[in-house]
């Protein structure tokens, strides 16, 4: 068979790997359409993102037989843009968009289940703006679509409400505006006319264990793959670990399916990834559905490799090709396998970043262990895009192991080499401040 040639919009060097490693890869040559940077920085011009893709895509002398993508806008709704142009498969643009813009997401949901919270709109024209009717603190308030929570604020009464609202009022725009012009592209139902992409979305707050739901859609028919677990740091929204498989009860897992096939249904999702985040109190019994994402998380990648064999990817690459999207069953070398968010909750900037090579030697000397630094070499964190409201990142640490305390020994061991390599000044301490963190997380789990 002739080499297929994926378009991946805003390929990342961390993915490559994984990427050319999965099955059938020897057959496909992958390309970068847009860099990160095209992508992410300041406010994007949609317009002028696809006639630059366009331009390579035009330029190009093979085949285009996919355009494929694992980031959220504007690179979820470029896939559906550019496959209608040169005629590879993707769902729908319609169907990304009522996942992406929240309230529509909310909108949909409840047409057809129960699990989600109270929400609704915050008039940021207001002079004074007031919580929605009926939406009780403490509550959440975001964009309608912003990156990696961005811009998101959890509050508990009317002054801290108004101090989130003057933040969200002041840089909504810079995704809002871009979000305008793909709404432009759709006929919008009534109860969307004249909401637009700069808005802001108050929710109650959620509480309970946190999980995320991985399927895709196939000639219709939802298929669910995986249920992981978000644990965050203690007393603190930002997320520690995502861990796979879930240890929820199976009862819990069926329910999660359930809920998630009736809700992409509605979507109207067809021949795509998807991964949706959830809350399940273990007190009450109840699920909220938090968020929809249209693509499946490149995050857990490793992790599905780790344990099932082959890494998430594969559903997204087969379904852009009309081939078989399924994935095996726990054929990986591990029983389970953890993403860790090493962070840091205060600003500094970091000196001595870690080389390659003092990479490589602590995954060599710690089997079953992947380390992405994250800032650069005399980065101001408070600089970094991709953000959190709360905290930084310094590293993902990816983990493969036969027990959970074998998953959090390793991540011990990579922090304690870290943090022999990494230095910084902040003004409260810093990494130390992140290790304690660590060490609380393991008292109270």
């Amino acid at each position: 068979m002739d080499e297929q040639n994926i378009f991946v919009i805003g390929l990342d060097e961390a993915n490559v790997p994984i990427l050319e490693s999965g099955p059938g890869a020897h057959r496909y040559r992958f390309h970068r359409l847009l860099t990160v940077e095209d992508l992410q920085g300041g406010e994007v011009s949609v317009a002028d993102l696809i006639a630059k893709a366009e331009g390579v895509l035009d330029a190009f002398e093979g085949s285009v037989d996919a355009i494929v993508g694992y980031w959220d806008f504007p690179v979820s709704t470029l896939v559906p843009i550019l496959s209608e142009r040169y005629g590879t498969r993707s769902t729908s643009l319609e169907s990304v968009v009522k996942c992406e813009h929240k309230y529509w997401s909310r909108l949909e949901q409840r047409k057809v289940i129960d699990e989600h919270p109270r929400f609704g709109r915050v008039d940021l024209e207001a002079r004074d703006p007031r919580p929605p009717e009926g939406v009780r603190f403490p509550m959440w308030l975001k964009p309608a679509l912003a990156y990696s929570s961005e811009l998101a604020f959890s509050v508990k009464d009317e002054e801290e409400f108004r101090a989130a609202v003057a933040e969200i009022r002041d840089g909504i725009g810079r995704v809002g505006r871009p979000f305008d012009a793909i709404l432009e592209r759709l006929d919008l139902p009534p109860e969307m006319e004249g909401v637009g992409g700069q808005v802001c979305l108050a929710e109650e707050a959620l509480t309970g264990v946190q999980v995320a739901v991985e399927g895709y859609v196939h000639h219709g028919e939802v298929t669910v793959y995986g249920v992981l677990d978000s644990i965050d740091y203690p007393d603190s929204p930002c997320f520690l670990r995502h861990q796979y498989p879930s240890t929820l009860p199976e009862p819990v897992i069926r329910r999660l399916h359930d809920v998630s096939r009736r809700v992409m249904r509605q979507i109207g999702m067809d021949g795509a990834t998807f991964s949706i985040e959830y809350f399940y109190d273990p007190g009450t019994d109840e699920i909220n559905l938090l968020e929809i994402n249209p693509r499946h998380s490149q995050s857990h990648a490793e992790l599905f490799a780790y344990v099932d064999g082959v890494s998430n990817h594969h559903c997204m690459l087969s379904l852009a090709l009309g081939e078989d999207p399924a994935l095996p069953h726990r054929a990986g070398p591990y029983d389970m396998a953890a993403k860790w968010y090493y962070r840091w909750f205060a600003d500094g900037v970091v000196h001595d970043t870690p080389v390659e090579e003092e990479i490589e030697r602590i995954e060599r000397e710690i089997p079953g262990v992947r380390i992405e630094v994250v800032p650069e070499e005399g980065q101001r964190l408070s600089q970094m895009a991709q953000q959190d409201s709360y905290s930084f990142e310094l590293a993902h640490i990816f983990t493969g192991g036969d027990s959970e305390a074998d998953l959090r020994e390793k991540y011990d061991r990579c922090v304690a080499a870290l943090n022999r390599l990494f230095d910084a000044t902040a003004p409260d301490g810093g990494l130390e401040e992140a290790e304690t963190d660590t060490e609380r997380e393991r008292q109270v789990g």
